[in-house]
């Protein structure tokens, strides 16, 4: 009989220990809007119970991540109370975090340049690619913590343009080292750094992605463009759109380049570098025609420059650099810009280094807010790099081989023209190669309204040589082809793998209502990520109307063109 007694007031015991401490859970789980600092004295049971909601908590803003351990261990370890933090104040930690990160790798990777030997010019370079790449991160980073710190918060386009411009410098980095022998040896010293701060980045998206309820955006959209002001996107102010649409004889210009003595400069770098720095206003340099044979790197401390030219072949930039000769293809172009509101109107740019020397840039463009406006890009490889932000090109023409339309850029082609070239035998022609890494990335390539095509030299010897829309550089790589003129250059498969079925089922590849002989989709490939547009919803989001809000500035150009998905 006593030992029934004192097993019931054991159970009795129990009972009222374990009713009190889900009555302690229940007060502390509704009693927001945190938990308060445990110390030494605090019972155990609260400190399991904080880490518990804790867990939880970071389960939920890490569902839907790529990277979902990463996210819980980074959420766990940075923050000691996700409870009392806003997702902004979240996502600003996190990115603090990745900052460290990309300062710490730069470090090494700027060791490494003092500790290794015999490095080639190629591999000396590619490390100081590596360098401003990391310094751009850094800076495109700290932006973004800047915009999540404001408030009401209203930056989400500007975020993902920077978070992603952010995770393709990474790649950006390991490319350069492509063409090295010792590339394994030399990436091995900071490749599983560079994957770290891709991976937060990419977890960086993912949140941010739910922030204000943004999770519902579908991730075909492109919301990126902005709003459109007076006929222009938004970027291009009612100055420059006058500039734009002006003759040459009546723009007014800042400086003027000329070869003949007749201007301010006789080259265009030294126009650039009288150019102020971090100007708020646009700075115009009139370069008159001729053939200008340098290299122009227009860098972050330019900002609102513009370029304007004779026309189309009359005022040309040329230049010949390219991987073979020791040059990463970041570092190969004839034209480089990152300097932000970059125009340029009415200008050839050109690298001459022919088909054997592979990858050679014509003009690379990472400047945010980038226009191009009748102008022409002329190469064989890799043509144009369109690396990454915001850029928009209007009635140019684009002269390639392979890729050479390339890079991870939120970019949209209105009314330009596309011509394969004849490459070197057993070569074929990609007309594209986008590089989005992630599927948060904001990125992709948009062909409206233009022509496909063979160029002049390929024409009598085109049945030589297969042409394709393109193939995926990276996993999500993304291009869409909306009623564009399709010649019968193209293969019927319409696209080309990268390397067996890599990235197939992941890429998305759209076309919508095409024409000409190359347009029957009857043919073309049956991956997972290509799909011939049929759905009005689906296609809607590519339109001209919705993909950049075309109705509220095309018609003051007057071109003809279709607002939506009927002719």
């Amino acid at each position: 009989m006593q030992t029934n007694r004192s097993s019931l007031l054991v159970i009795i015991s129990t009972i009222f220990i374990l009713a009190f401490s889900i009555a302690s859970f229940l007060k502390i789980t509704n009693n927001p809007p945190s938990l308060p600092l445990f110390t030494q004295n605090t019972p155990l049971l609260h400190i399991h119970i904080h880490k518990r909601l804790q867990t939880q908590i970071a389960h939920t803003h890490c569902d839907g991540s790529l990277y979902y351990d990463l996210c819980l261990q980074t959420l766990t370890t940075i923050l000691p109370d996700l409870r009392s933090k806003s997702l902004p104040e979240i996502i600003s930690a996190t990115i603090n975090q990745t900052v460290n990160d990309v300062r710490s790798t730069d470090f090494n990777v700027t060791a490494i340049r003092r500790k290794l030997r015999n490095l080639s010019a190629l591999e000396i370079r590619a490390l100081d690619d590596c360098h401003s790449m990391f310094v751009e991160t850094v800076t495109e980073l700290k932006s973004a913590i800047v915009d999540l710190n404001r408030t009401p918060y209203d930056k989400h386009s500007d975020l993902q343009t920077l978070l992603s411009a952010a995770m393709t410098n990474q790649a950006t980095c390991l490319d350069g080292f492509a063409f090295s022998k010792s590339r394994n040896k030399i990436r091995r010293y900071f490749r599983k750094s560079l994957r770290q701060i891709s991976r937060q980045v990419s977890n960086s998206l993912a949140l941010l992605k739910k922030v204000n309820g943004t999770s519902k955006l579908k991730t075909e959209t492109f919301p990126e463009y902005g709003e459109i002001s007076g006929g222009y996107p938004r970027w291009i102010r009612k100055k420059e759109r006058a500039l734009l649409q002006a003759p040459v004889s009546n723009t007014v210009f800042d400086l003027m380049v000329a070869k003949d003595g007749t201007g301010n400069f006789t080259t265009i770098g030294d126009a650039l570098n009288a150019a102020p720095n971090m100007s708020t206003t646009r700075f115009v340099i009139y370069v008159k025609a001729g053939a200008y044979y340098e290299y122009l790197e227009i860098d972050s401390r330019k900002t609102m420059i513009m370029l304007v030219g004779d026309g189309i072949g009359k005022t040309l930039i040329k230049g010949n650099r390219s991987v073979v000769d020791g040059w990463t293809t970041f570092r190969s172009g004839t034209v480089a810009v990152t300097g932000t509101n970059f125009i340029a109107k009415g200008i050839t740019i050109e690298n001459y280094a022919g088909t054997v020397k592979h990858q050679a840039v014509a003009l690379r463009s990472n400047s945010d807010f980038s226009v191009f406006y009748q102008c022409s890009f002329i190469g064989y490889q890799d043509t144009l790099y369109v690396h990454s932000f915001r850029q928009f090109y209007r009635e140019c023409d684009i002269y390639g081989t392979i890729d050479f339309i390339f890079g991870n850029a939120a970019v949209v082609f209105q009314k330009c023209n596309l011509y394969a070239r004849k490459p070197d035998p057993n070569q074929k022609n990609l007309f594209t190669a986008q590089g989005r890494d992630d599927p948060n990335q904001n990125t992709g390539i948009s062909i409206i309204e233009c022509k496909i095509a063979a160029g002049s030299e390929l024409i009598p010897n085109q049945t030589m040589f297969k042409s394709y829309l393109g193939r995926p550089w990276r996993d999500y790589s993304r291009t869409v082809i909306i009623r564009s003129n399709i010649g019968d250059v193209i293969d019927p498969a319409g696209w080309l793998e990268w390397s067996g079925n890599q990235s197939l089922s992941t890429l998305y590849y759209g076309e919508y209502m095409n024409r000409g002989p190359g347009s029957n989709t009857s043919g073309r490939v049956s991956w997972p990520g290509y799909r011939v547009i049929v759905n009005s919803t689906e296609a809607g989001e590519f339109t001209v109307g919705s993909f950049i809000q075309g109705d509220q500035w095309l018609n003051v150009t007057g071109v003809p063109y279709y607002l939506g998905l009927n002719i």
